[in-house]
């Protein structure tokens, strides 16, 4: 069972900090994140059929998300940090229907070992409104429960 947060109060309006706990060894949430991201990163009833990613600073990551009705949704970004098993840094932008990618935010994940358990600090900054922020809150907790019963599942 997990521990978790979603505390926006503790956030600037246009930042999401999401905190969990996980049963699992920092090493394995470290690789769930860096080359297991498609089994776990799109929302219940959403697959992703798509889940690339160049591991590096400078790297270049891609992934297609399809929503339950088959409409597919791209999005990507840049690693800017990677800091094994400890800290990743990377940004993400959905892209537009032109096909061209929208907005950067920059997602902060911070990974710190607590015996054999994964303390997780999300931070997801540079939202154009509320409304968004509070949609990525939502979409990103259903993974991160998704991600949890595959770390239960070990």
């Amino acid at each position: 069972m997990d521990e978790r947060s979603s505390n926006t109060a503790t956030a600037t309006d246009l930042e999401l900090v999401i905190n969990r706990t996980f049963d699992a060894p920092r090493d394995l949430v470290w690789k769930m994140w860096t080359e297991r991201m498609g089994e776990w990163s799109a929302p219940k009833g959403f697959t992703m059929p798509v889940s690339e990613a160049d591991l590096r600073p400078g790297g270049a990551w891609r992934a297609c998300m399809k929503t339950p009705e088959g409409k597919a949704l791209w999005l990507g970004g840049v690693y800017r940090e990677l800091a094994p098993p400890e800290r990743l840094v990377f940004t993400h932008a959905w892209d537009r229907p032109d096909g061209k990618p929208g907005p950067d935010t920059l997602v902060t994940v911070t990974l710190t070992e607590r015996a054999n358990r994964t303390e997780m600090n999300f931070r997801q900054t540079g939202f154009d409104s509320v409304a968004d922020r509070d949609g990525h809150d939502g979409g990103w907790t259903e993974c991160f429960d998704i991600l949890d019963e595959i770390l239960a599942k070990g």
